[in-house]
Protein backbone atom coordinates (compact mmCIF):
# COMPACT_ATOMS: atom_id res chain seq x y z
CA UNK A 1 0.00 0.00 0.00
CA UNK A 2 2.86 2.17 0.48
CA UNK A 3 4.32 1.91 -2.71
CA UNK A 4 1.46 2.78 -4.26
CA UNK A 5 0.35 5.94 -2.13
CA UNK A 6 4.41 6.54 -3.35
CA UNK A 7 3.60 6.51 -6.90
CA UNK A 8 0.32 7.98 -6.69
CA UNK A 9 2.26 10.98 -4.87
CA UNK A 10 5.54 11.03 -7.93
CA UNK A 11 2.52 10.83 -10.66
CA UNK A 12 0.70 13.37 -9.31
CA UNK A 13 2.56 16.07 -9.76
CA UNK A 14 3.45 15.56 -13.56
CA UNK A 15 -0.03 15.29 -14.35
CA UNK A 16 -0.75 18.26 -12.45
CA UNK A 17 2.12 19.99 -14.55
CA UNK A 18 0.76 18.98 -17.76
CA UNK A 19 -2.64 19.68 -17.03
CA UNK A 20 -0.99 22.94 -15.96
CA UNK A 21 0.75 23.86 -19.24
CA UNK A 22 -2.42 22.77 -21.27
CA UNK A 23 -4.66 24.96 -19.42
CA UNK A 24 -1.86 28.16 -19.56
CA UNK A 25 -1.31 27.18 -23.39
CA UNK A 26 -4.95 26.27 -25.28
CA UNK A 27 -4.50 25.32 -29.17
CA UNK A 28 -5.34 28.09 -31.32
CA UNK A 29 -8.23 28.29 -33.44
CA UNK A 30 -8.02 26.68 -37.08
CA UNK A 31 -7.07 28.85 -39.51
CA UNK A 32 -9.07 28.72 -42.77
CA UNK A 33 -9.39 24.80 -43.23
CA UNK A 34 -6.34 23.94 -41.25
CA UNK A 35 -6.26 22.69 -37.56
CA UNK A 36 -3.47 24.85 -35.69
CA UNK A 37 -2.24 21.89 -33.02
CA UNK A 38 -0.29 22.85 -29.99
CA UNK A 39 2.43 24.51 -29.42
CA UNK A 40 1.64 26.08 -33.14
CA UNK A 41 1.02 29.64 -31.82
CA UNK A 42 -1.29 32.47 -34.02
CA UNK A 43 -1.62 34.52 -31.14
CA UNK A 44 -0.33 35.14 -27.72
CA UNK A 45 -3.79 33.69 -26.20
CA UNK A 46 -3.09 30.32 -27.64
CA UNK A 47 -0.21 27.82 -27.98
CA UNK A 48 3.72 28.59 -27.24
CA UNK A 49 5.11 32.26 -28.96
CA UNK A 50 8.50 30.63 -29.87
CA UNK A 51 6.59 28.53 -32.08
CA UNK A 52 4.67 31.18 -34.16
CA UNK A 53 2.59 31.25 -37.43
CA UNK A 54 0.29 33.38 -38.94
CA UNK A 55 -3.43 33.48 -39.83
CA UNK A 56 -3.61 35.75 -42.96
CA UNK A 57 -7.02 36.17 -44.62
CA UNK A 58 -7.71 32.49 -43.87
CA UNK A 59 -4.29 31.21 -44.91
CA UNK A 60 -1.83 30.04 -42.60
CA UNK A 61 1.29 31.14 -42.96
CA UNK A 62 5.17 30.72 -41.69
CA UNK A 63 7.54 33.71 -41.99
CA UNK A 64 10.98 33.20 -42.56
CA UNK A 65 13.43 35.66 -41.03
CA UNK A 66 14.09 37.43 -43.92
CA UNK A 67 9.99 38.28 -43.47
CA UNK A 68 8.81 36.66 -46.61
CA UNK A 69 5.74 34.13 -45.74
CA UNK A 70 5.03 30.46 -46.98
CA UNK A 71 1.71 28.88 -46.62
CA UNK A 72 1.20 25.93 -44.94
CA UNK A 73 -0.46 23.51 -46.53
CA UNK A 74 0.01 20.57 -43.72
CA UNK A 75 0.65 19.92 -40.06
CA UNK A 76 1.25 16.46 -38.49
CA UNK A 77 1.45 17.26 -34.69
CA UNK A 78 1.94 13.66 -33.78
CA UNK A 79 5.04 14.01 -35.82
CA UNK A 80 6.16 17.65 -34.93
CA UNK A 81 6.36 18.28 -38.68
CA UNK A 82 4.29 20.76 -41.28
CA UNK A 83 4.63 21.32 -45.23
CA UNK A 84 5.78 25.05 -46.81
CA UNK A 85 4.70 25.53 -50.34
CA UNK A 86 8.35 26.85 -51.91
CA UNK A 87 7.94 29.99 -53.75
CA UNK A 88 6.28 30.96 -57.30
CA UNK A 89 8.94 31.20 -60.09
CA UNK A 90 8.20 33.87 -61.77
CA UNK A 91 7.77 32.80 -65.37
CA UNK A 92 9.84 35.42 -67.40
CA UNK A 93 13.07 35.15 -65.67
CA UNK A 94 12.74 32.09 -63.67
CA UNK A 95 13.08 33.58 -60.94
CA UNK A 96 11.74 32.78 -57.06
CA UNK A 97 9.67 35.37 -55.27
CA UNK A 98 12.20 34.74 -52.16
CA UNK A 99 15.38 35.81 -54.80
CA UNK A 100 15.44 38.94 -53.20
CA UNK A 101 16.04 37.47 -49.61
CA UNK A 102 18.72 34.70 -50.74
CA UNK A 103 16.09 32.12 -50.35
CA UNK A 104 14.47 30.47 -47.93
CA UNK A 105 16.21 31.11 -44.71
CA UNK A 106 14.98 29.97 -40.99
CA UNK A 107 15.44 32.23 -37.62
CA UNK A 108 18.35 30.11 -36.40
CA UNK A 109 17.20 31.01 -32.64
CA UNK A 110 14.00 29.11 -32.75
CA UNK A 111 12.68 25.85 -32.66
CA UNK A 112 11.97 24.81 -36.42
CA UNK A 113 14.38 23.34 -39.11
CA UNK A 114 14.39 22.29 -42.89
CA UNK A 115 14.04 18.07 -42.42
CA UNK A 116 16.20 15.85 -44.60
CA UNK A 117 13.25 14.90 -46.54
CA UNK A 118 13.43 17.73 -48.90
CA UNK A 119 15.07 16.53 -52.52
CA UNK A 120 15.53 20.34 -53.70
CA UNK A 121 15.69 21.17 -57.53
CA UNK A 122 17.91 24.48 -58.16
CA UNK A 123 16.94 26.51 -61.32
CA UNK A 124 18.69 28.38 -63.66
CA UNK A 125 22.23 28.27 -62.14
CA UNK A 126 25.48 29.17 -62.90
CA UNK A 127 27.68 26.84 -64.77
CA UNK A 128 29.98 26.26 -61.89
CA UNK A 129 27.76 24.44 -60.19
CA UNK A 130 28.47 21.20 -62.85
CA UNK A 131 31.86 20.93 -60.92
CA UNK A 132 29.82 20.72 -57.73
CA UNK A 133 28.80 17.20 -56.18
CA UNK A 134 24.77 18.15 -56.63
CA UNK A 135 22.95 16.22 -59.77
CA UNK A 136 23.06 18.40 -62.61
CA UNK A 137 23.06 15.64 -65.43
CA UNK A 138 20.73 15.59 -67.85
CA UNK A 139 18.67 12.88 -65.91
CA UNK A 140 18.00 15.05 -63.02
CA UNK A 141 14.62 15.15 -61.74
CA UNK A 142 14.57 18.91 -62.04
CA UNK A 143 14.75 18.33 -65.46
CA UNK A 144 11.30 16.70 -65.48
CA UNK A 145 10.36 19.80 -63.94
CA UNK A 146 11.34 22.22 -66.68
CA UNK A 147 10.10 20.02 -69.16
CA UNK A 148 6.33 18.76 -67.71
CA UNK A 149 5.39 22.21 -65.78
CA UNK A 150 4.27 25.21 -66.74
CA UNK A 151 5.50 26.96 -63.97
CA UNK A 152 9.22 26.00 -64.10
CA UNK A 153 8.99 26.34 -68.42
CA UNK A 154 10.39 29.50 -68.62
CA UNK A 155 13.51 28.17 -66.92
CA UNK A 156 14.07 24.98 -70.11
CA UNK A 157 17.75 25.58 -71.96
CA UNK A 158 18.94 26.54 -68.47
CA UNK A 159 21.47 24.50 -66.19
CA UNK A 160 19.71 23.07 -63.04
CA UNK A 161 20.62 20.46 -60.49
CA UNK A 162 18.87 18.37 -57.56
CA UNK A 163 20.16 17.29 -54.27
CA UNK A 164 18.89 15.70 -50.92
CA UNK A 165 18.80 17.92 -48.21
CA UNK A 166 20.65 15.93 -46.10
CA UNK A 167 21.95 16.07 -42.20
CA UNK A 168 25.41 17.31 -43.16
CA UNK A 169 24.19 20.44 -44.92
CA UNK A 170 22.95 23.46 -43.07
CA UNK A 171 19.09 22.92 -41.77
CA UNK A 172 18.40 26.42 -41.89
CA UNK A 173 18.36 27.61 -45.30
CA UNK A 174 17.41 27.02 -49.17
CA UNK A 175 19.96 29.06 -50.57
CA UNK A 176 19.60 31.08 -54.27
CA UNK A 177 21.24 34.18 -55.44
CA UNK A 178 21.83 35.83 -58.73
CA UNK A 179 25.36 34.50 -59.95
CA UNK A 180 24.55 30.78 -58.58
CA UNK A 181 20.98 29.83 -59.01
CA UNK A 182 18.24 31.89 -59.21
CA UNK A 183 15.05 29.52 -58.61
CA UNK A 184 14.25 26.75 -56.71
CA UNK A 185 11.54 24.17 -55.97
CA UNK A 186 11.58 21.23 -53.00
CA UNK A 187 9.69 17.93 -53.19
CA UNK A 188 9.28 15.96 -50.24
CA UNK A 189 9.62 12.29 -49.81
CA UNK A 190 10.91 12.20 -53.43
CA UNK A 191 11.44 8.69 -54.92
CA UNK A 192 13.39 7.83 -58.40
CA UNK A 193 10.88 6.61 -60.64
CA UNK A 194 7.87 8.62 -58.89
CA UNK A 195 5.99 9.96 -61.70
CA UNK A 196 5.61 13.89 -62.08
CA UNK A 197 2.13 14.00 -61.05
CA UNK A 198 2.35 11.96 -57.87
CA UNK A 199 5.40 14.53 -56.35
CA UNK A 200 4.44 16.05 -53.60
CA UNK A 201 5.35 19.85 -53.65
CA UNK A 202 6.60 21.37 -50.50
CA UNK A 203 9.42 22.32 -48.47
CA UNK A 204 9.42 20.20 -44.70
CA UNK A 205 10.36 21.85 -41.73
CA UNK A 206 10.26 19.83 -38.19
CA UNK A 207 10.43 21.79 -34.49
CA UNK A 208 11.73 20.99 -31.74
CA UNK A 209 9.24 19.53 -29.06
CA UNK A 210 8.65 22.47 -26.27
CA UNK A 211 10.30 21.32 -22.98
Amino acid sequence: MKNIMNTMFFIFPLFFEASKAAIAFPACPKCGDLEVPFPLSTNGNCGDSRYKVYCRHGILQFKSSGGFYYNVHSIDANASKLIISPPQINKGSCSSSDLYLGGLRLDESLPFNISTHNTVMLLNCSDNLVFSPLNCSLNSPCRQFEEKTEEANGCKDTLCCTYLKDSAMTAHMIRVRVGGCTAYTSVVNFKGGDSIETWNYGIELQWISPN
